[in-house]
């Protein structure tokens, strides 16, 4: 089960994410994403206080996200990592690639 929750503020727009995001249900971040780029919101802010597990499949779609909001040059930053999906993060070299900040509110201060 995953739950997305969007908020729109004068930097960017947030989605946080609860729950896990795994083969089962990528396709709804997938499409969200696809809505937001639509609407031109190319500066987003991935809020994982929530997410408990994140699959392969989940890494790809966040990775597609990244660039296409570089494209148009945007910006494409996590913050709230858990422990174990930071550690996911880390084994992945994922954290080389994406802007990732502790907090909500430190990461909303960079855009």
């Amino acid at each position: 089960m995953m739950d997305l929750t969007e908020e729109k503020t004068n930097k960017c727009l947030v989605l946080t994410i609860k729950g896990r995001l795994d083969t089962v249900n990528y396709g709804v971040l997938e499409a969200k994403l696809a809505d937001i780029l639509d609407r031109r919101e190319y500066n987003i802010l991935m809020d994982f206080t929530g997410l408990e597990y994140i699959s392969s499949s989940g890494l790809r779609i966040l990775l597609i996200g990244l660039k296409k909001v570089s494209h148009h040059h945007g910006r494409f930053a996590l913050s709230s990592l858990q422990p174990n999906i930071a550690e996911v993060f880390r084994i992945s070299g994922f954290v080389s690639i994406f802007d990732i900040y502790p907090t909500k509110e430190e990461a909303l201060k960079s855009f």
